[in-house]
């Protein structure tokens, strides 16, 4: 097979949703700008050179819908030959159409691809507009249906993560994401325009555009802050607004290339996927997948943790990251995990979140001066994917 190289990884900021900058901001304004956007960055590259687009999306539907993968390379101005294709692993989506970009590239199929990921939990909010599960299934196996915030619970409470090492953590994810925005830590994320609709004295509404620069969900807390906070999803439960990750709004993508096309064009290899897994998991445990996913990939790679100088685990919930990092016995590589916070202070745009997850791996990369990163989330339905990526 071919060599492929990431030669350009970028994200917009993360909005919350509903009440974040991006509320009134349609998924395909996001998605098409931060794609024509990663193209300009990318010198000696344009729209024509594009093969294919692979979009990561968690809920497929309405504003999101239509196959946005072609809609958004139509919004983006790429030209007709550009093909788009919709990708759905629910939290890994982004990472799986990183993953398959690649695949095309290293098979000879495509020369230059786009991977990324888009999801507007404000326009198309968890779990979609109108969610029909199977009757006759649903009655014996609700738990393939079950709130993610219940197998956040689920997970505290077999595996024992008390509410106190949970806003801990939480606490800490809020200081470090504070601290990289104050001091301009976060160089993947690119300047977006956003809209809002603003009533006129004749009653109607005029369309204004402005920008978004930053992430705008993080909140800094203390640990006993957050400890006032009540329980999300179960009485008397340990899993609170403040110790999950936020919902959240954004996009974000990775061109791919292949060697003779970065010779040919003179374009500057970033990084490479090295190996990327999926693997299953009990469906009312969601969280545990990165437990399993971690040690799976690292074994196709032939590396260990100990190789690994970022890793981005995403904090879907405190209770899973921290089970995922005892069992794992991350605890020595602390310093490594999340460096600049995670999804609890940052967000998890779902579909996104796998591609945003790409892009940050690769600046801290850059920042530490390292080779090897990892990303990892777990998967609703209860599943966890992994990525090993390489800095060139």
């Amino acid at each position: 097979m071919r060599d492929a190289y990431i030669v350009q990884s970028i994200r917009t900021p993360g909005c919350k949703q509903n009440k974040g900058l991006f509320n009134q901001t349609r998924p395909e304004e996001l998605i098409s700008f931060i794609m024509k956007t990663a193209v300009e960055r990318t010198p000696n590259l344009t729209p024509d050179h594009i093969d294919d687009v692979m979009l990561g999306c968690a809920f497929p539907e309405a504003e999101q819908g239509l196959n946005l993968g072609r809609v958004a390379a139509k919004m983006a101005g790429f030209p007709d030959k550009v093909s788009g294709a919709t990708v759905n692993r629910f939290c890994a989506s982004g990472l799986e159409a990183i993953a398959l970009a690649f695949m095309r590239v290293r098979m000879g199929w495509s020369d230059i691809t786009i991977g990324g990921g888009v999801e507007s939990m404000s326009f198309v909010p968890m779990p979609g507009n109108m969610p029909r599960p199977h009757p006759e299934y649903a009655r014996t196996n609700p738990e393939m249906y079950v709130s993610m915030g219940i197998t956040a619970e689920n997970v505290a409470a077999r595996y024992n993560i008390s509410r106190e090492d949970q806003d801990n953590f939480a606490a800490d994810s809020q200081a470090k994401a504070a601290n990289a925005r104050d001091n301009g830590l976060f160089t993947e994320i690119i300047p977006t325009p956003a809209y809002k609709y603003v009533k006129q004295a004749d009653g109607t509404y005029t369309k204004e555009q402005f920008m978004v620069e930053h992430d705008d969900g993080i909140r800094v807390s203390t640990a006993e802050g957050l400890g006032k906070l009540r329980p999300a999803f179960s009485a008397g439960g340990v899993v609170t607004a403040g110790n999950s990750s936020q919902t959240t709004d954004g996009a974000a993508v990775s061109i791919i290339a292949s060697k003779e096309k970065c010779d040919a064009l003179g374009l500057k290899p970033m990084a490479k996927l090295v190996a990327y897994t999926t693997i299953g998991c009990k469906s009312d445990e969601m969280g545990v997948g990165p437990r399993y996913a971690i040690p799976k990939v690292l074994a196709q790679a032939g590396l260990t943790i100990a190789d690994m100088d970022i890793i981005e685990l995403n904090e879907a919930f405190a209770s899973q990251a921290l089970y995922c990092i005892r069992e794992l016995k991350l605890e020595p590589y602390m310093d490594k995990i999340n460096i600049h916070g995670g999804a609890i202070a940052l967000g998890h745009p779902l579909g996104c979140t796998g591609a945003k997850l790409t892009a940050t791996c690769l600046a801290n990369l850059k920042e530490v001066n390292g080779r090897y990163g990892i990303v990892s989330m777990c998967v609703g339905g209860g599943m966890g994917a992994a990525a090993i990526f390489e800095r060139l």
